[in-house]
């Protein structure tokens, strides 16, 4: 029998965590621009939740930060000389630029890459590809660490395919699994890989937002499908609704999430919500199982209630067949509205049976909730083995990480203490000793 489950790699936040509000589209990263943050925090905010996932049965496992600032941008920029003078150019004559470098935004993992699993691949590999995340410069710049990363996690070549991202242009907007989610029966069988975009690149006439960018095109889900070897009959489009795209739902996750059996979104998600249902149920076939479409109406909970608590960036996990948790921040918990209708939603008839909160104030303050933290991996027992063994949460890793955090992190950190010197230096050092920790080897462009 091909048994499988759905590991989740979270991010862990790095140590130049910070507010600089550098998300157009993204109300709470602007909303909180130039604040003073708390990296230590947020790092352990995310070690919790993953632990507790860990310790709940669910297969966890963590993807390093980046380096950052990241001095080889600023070189690439025209900046020169030594590091150090390399920072005080920037923060003198480029100070959002280098905030911009040393943004913590890898840290959502769900932005990281599509993944694939082999259960839906023509090699029957599990495929990846780095998201190119063109739309934000900050996050443009972190695609080639991340397949360093994903390669060095997921190593074996029997097993596991990696792939660059797709061209650095606008037409091939990719921004990763935060607008992909993947339906199945069972996480080891076929299942119907549902990829959401913002808008057609190349039909000028088609609709797309008004205020803020669609950072994701109909073109780049294409392109990912093609080069995963994705069967057309398995694979569902649907276009976001331009205008919650506008209200602040920069990502479907903002909006969606899927696992399983179970379609959890909101009534005005879609720009053809009718078209959007119709298709999964002709991919999902008339197999025994029920696919569960589970439409959050806008009397009950309005797409502002949506963006303000990050109802839908939650995880959605199954425990058993018709048994999932839905995980939550804690705003829910503090919305009114948002806080009645999950009550409402574990005593129905959706097979979503139980709510759990956490707290991820630090993330959720720069627009990022428990479903941005992670990447989702489908894997099979045999997959499984064969990740790096030091990349898996433990009660060892936790408490290793959590030292470590301890060691090298700042209690507080404002937008101007990016350019101090001694900032990076404490960055590096952490980074190269984690990687020691995490068996990593040198993926990171100063230990070359």
């Amino acid at each position: 029998m091909n048994t499988a489950t759905e590991a989740n790699f979270d991010g862990l936040v790095g140590p130049t965590h910070n507010y600089s509000g550098l998300s157009f589209g993204n109300v709470a990263s602007l909303n909180n621009s130039a604040r003073p943050s708390n990296p230590k925090a947020a790092a352990k905010q995310g070690l919790v939740k993953m632990k507790a996932l860990a310790d709940m049965g669910f297969v966890q496992g963590v993807l390093a930060p980046h380096e950052r600032p990241h001095i080889p941008t600023l070189r690439r920029l025209g900046f020169s000389g030594s590091d150090t003078n390399i920072l005080e150019q920037a923060a003198k004559q480029a100070p959002k630029l280098l905030a911009a470098v040393s943004s913590a935004s890898c840290m959502w993992t769900a932005n990281a890459a599509t993944v694939s699993p082999s259960g839906d691949t023509s090699d029957k590999r599990v495929h990846f590809t780095p998201a190119n995340l063109v739309n934000k410069f900050h996050r443009s710049i972190e695609h080639e660490t991340t397949g360093a990363i994903l390669q060095a996690t997921f190593k074996d070549e029997k097993h596991f395919a990696h792939h660059p991202a797709l061209p650095s242009v606008d037409h091939f907007g990719d921004e990763g699994a935060a607008n992909h989610t993947r339906f199945c029966h069972g996480y080891g069988e076929q299942g119907i890989e549902f990829f959401v975009y913002g808008m057609e690149a190349f039909n000028n006439s088609a609709p797309h937002p008004a205020k803020f960018p669609a950072r994701h095109t109909l073109e780049a889900s294409q392109a990912v499908a093609r080069r995963h070897g994705l069967s057309p009959e398995q694979v569902v489009y649907a276009q976001q609704n331009p205008d919650v795209i506008d209200a602040g739902v920069f990502h479907n996750d903002v909006i969606a999430v899927g696992n399983r059996n179970a379609h959890f979104y909101h009534q005005e998600a879609f720009l053809d919500t009718a078209k959007m249902k119709q298709d999964l149920l002709t991919a999902w076939g008339d197999r025994a199982s029920k696919l569960h479409l589970i439409e959050v109406p806008s009397n009950a909970v309005s797409v502002q209630d949506c963006i303000q608590s990050y109802l839908f960036n939650s995880q959605l996990l199954s425990r058993d067949d018709d048994d999932m948790v839905l995980v939550v921040p804690g705003e829910c918990e503090n919305n009114p509205a948002v806080w009645a209708y999950l009550n409402s939603l574990v005593v129905g008839q959706s097979p979503i049976n139980e709510i759990k909160v956490f707290d991820l104030k630090q993330s959720m303050s720069n627009g990022g909730g428990p479903a941005c933290l992670r990447l989702r991996v489908a894997l099979t027992q045999a997959e499984q083995q064969a990740i790096n063994p030091s990349t898996l949460m433990n009660n060892a890793l936790f408490e290793r990480l959590n030292i470590w955090v301890d060691k090298h992190y700042r209690d507080e950190l404002h937008e101007k203490d990016l350019a101090d010197p001694q900032l990076l230096i404490e960055s590096r050092n952490a980074l190269d000793e984690l990687t020691q920790i995490m068996n990593l080897g040198s993926v990171y462009e100063f230990q070359r």
